[in-house]
Formats: structure tokens, C-alpha cells, sequence
């Protein structure tokens, strides 16, 4: 079973417009959605349409519409009761795929809703292979709450991947040395912030075919003891990096109607090949297939098996130096 976990649900709706956002215009939607969200909830459904059984843990009240958005999504979940709503975040969809995200905090977890969470993430770990950990925090849950949670599962014998940003993102990385989940997967703006280096050094890198810096930036965070990184990298591609090696993968180009929910389907893809007994090289090539056919998909919506094209992504070894976790590679080489 894989079970995930959503902090800070949300119903999750696009417009989309027939051509560019101008600043203080009126604009005529071509197009309106509205599906269950939140990282996690993005992974459940993926991994739900992939026939994998999954489990979404999320707080939400019995009567809230993302309750029943999951059932008619035939997403199995657990929701912790709590007195507020669930947030609505609106996404603006331009005719290039271009996205605009408007997020709300989302509702307050007090403190009987912060333990009863975390209760249940812990009573499901102990039949899990995977625990996925996903998205923003809501108001009440600290910022060091998912390395707390990363902490308490590992005397639990499942994996468990880590999505999230900002000061949480953080926070688990210099939790590193105490508890590090298997995978994480930051973007290259999350993945700069972490290795202290600026974003632009690692785009433009990327522009230019050299995805040298991405790997660098990895391989600090498995020196710091991060056993896994899985670095989305946009229309780019993905870069893989553990202490084995370091791999890139490259989508083939698609004609881009969202972007919201790509980085999640990626890491369902992961997950997907990792419990299918794939290898690492594999596991990126699923996880890339699956973040390219997101991002050819309309609003939030999650890929299913029949719209993953696999064999279009390629994945090349990239040959570095070989990272012992603890050590410092901050100037080491990368070839």
C-alpha cells in the first residue's frame, strides 16, 4: 500500500482562457474545472488510476466537497475531522500553458487536529511500502513538522518521499543528519535554495545541455545524508542523483495545456516503478513519462497508464565523482 499524505488540501479550480493574462483586463474563460488537490491528493489519484493500492490521509470535516470529490474520483482516503473548510486554489491557464496560481492558506489545524494527523499516518505506515509527505503546511502545523514526521517513520519498514518548499523544505533538510526520508524531490528553484547556489546558474546551465550544476547541488544534499533526490527540472527533463550515481532524463515535447499537478504525477510515477521492482534509471524514465503527460493534460488532471508514453523519454547516465554521504562536495568536480 502507499499512503499519502496531505497537509493542506484543496479544491483545486482552472480557467482556462483562449489567450494570454493582461493585468486588470476582463477576460472570458474558454474553459472551467474543479477537482480534489493537494500534492498528495494528486499522487493518490495517479497512483489510483495506475491500479496501485493507495491511501490519501488528509484533514477534512465530513460534509467538506473535497469528501466527496474523492469518492466520485474513486480515491480511497482517510480524512482527520477538523471544524474549518478545505481551501480552494484558482489556477489561470494561458493559451501557451503559461500558469497562474492564486493559493489559499488553507483552514487551522488546532492541536487535537495537528495529533490525530499524525496518529494516522503512523497507524497506516506499519502496512505501507511507500509514505508519501506533500504540498504546503496550513496555519497550526510547524514548519518542522514534516522532519518530525520523517523522524517518527523510520522505525516503520517503509520508504518515504518528501514534496514540499519554503521553510518546511528547510527545515527537513537540516533534519537531514537525525531522519532523512528516502526521496525528495525539489524543483531547480528548491534545489538552488537548498545548495546555496543561485536558480539561474542552474536553468542556464540546463539551457545550454549541461545539467553538471543540478547534479553538484544534489550531491550536496546526499552528503548531508539525503539518500535520494529526484530533481524536476520543468520542460527540461528530471535529474536523478544517489550515491551511486546520477542520471537525466528528457521528455519529448508536448504541447503544454497545465502545469499545476506535474511534479506530483512525477513522483507517482516514481513511486509507481519503484514498487514495480525498476531500477533507478527506470524509475526516473516512469517519473518523467508521467510529469510530461500531466502537463499535456487540461487543469489538474492526473495521467492514467494508457496516456503514459514511455519509451519517448530518454535517459542518460551522467558520469560524476562518486559522493560518500557525510562528506563535503561543495568543491568537488563535476564532469
Amino acid at each position: 500500500m502507499i499512503v499519502t499524505v496531505t497537509p493542506n488540501p484543496s479544491i483545486d479550480r482552472t480557467v482556462t482562457l483562449p489567450g494570454q493574462l493582461v493585468r486588470g483586463s476582463v477576460h472570458r474563460a474558454q474553459s472551467v474545472s474543479s477537482e480534489p488537490g493537494g500534492k498528495g491528493v494528486n499522487v493518490a489519484r495517479a497512483l489510483t488510476l495506475a491500479g496501485l493500492e493507495t491511501i490519501a490521509v488528509l484533514p477534512a470535516a465530513a460534509h467538506d466537497p473535497i469528501v466527496a470529490a474523492l469518492e466520485s474520483y474513486g480515491v480511497p482516503f482517510y480524512a482527520v475531522p477538523i471544524d474549518g473548510a478545505v481551501r480552494t486554489n484558482l489556477a489561470i491557464t494561458e493559451s501557451d500553458g503559461t500558469t497562474t496560481k492564486l493559493n489559499e492558506p488553507g483552514a487551522v489545524l488546532d492541536a487535537a487536529a495537528r495529533s490525530a494527523l499524525t496518529r494516522a499516518i503512523l497507524d497506516r505506515a506499519a502496512s505501507a511500502r511507500w509514505v508519501v509527505l506533500s504540498g504546503s503546511l496550513p496555519p497550526g502545523l510547524p514548519v518542522d513538522w514534516y522532519a518530525d514526521v520523517v523522524a517518527q517513520l523510520q522505525s516503520y519498514d517503509c520508504k518515504v518521499a518528501v514534496d514540499t518548499s519554503d521553510a518546511p523544505l528547510a527545515a527537513l533538510a537540516d533534519g537531514f543528519g537525525r531522519a532523512a526520508p528516502d526521496l525528495i524531490k525539489p524543483n531547480s528553484e528548491e534545489l538552488a535554495g537548498l545548495a546555496g547556489v543561485p536558480a539561474e546558474e542552474l536553468e542556464a546551465a540546463l539551457a545550454q545541455g549541461d545539467p553538471g550544476p543540478v547534479v553538484h547541488a544534489a550531491q550536496q544534499l546526499i552528503a548531508r545524508g539525503a539518500k535520494t533526490v529526484l530533481a524536476t527540472l520543468g520542460a527540461a527533463g528530471a535529474v536523478l542523483v544517489n550515491d551511486t550515481g546520477s542520471w537525466l532524463a528528457t521528455p519529448p515535447p508536448i504541447k503544454p495545456r497545465s502545469t499545476v499537478g506535474a511534479g506530483d504525477s512525477s513522483l507517482a510515477g516514481y513511486v509507481r516503478a519503484d514498487v514495480g521492482g525498476a531500477q533507478a534509471p527506470q524509475r526516473l524514465q516512469m517519473a518523467v513519462a508521467y510529469g510530461s503527460a500531466a502537463a499535456a493534460l487540461p487543469g489538474s488532471a492526473v495521467p492514467s497508464p494508457a496516456q503514459i508514453n514511455l519509451h519517448e523519454v530518454a535517459v542518460t547516465s551522467i558520469s560524476t565523482y562518486p559522493v560518500t554521504p557525510g562528506t563535503d562536495t561543495t568543491k568537488e568536480a563535476v564532469s
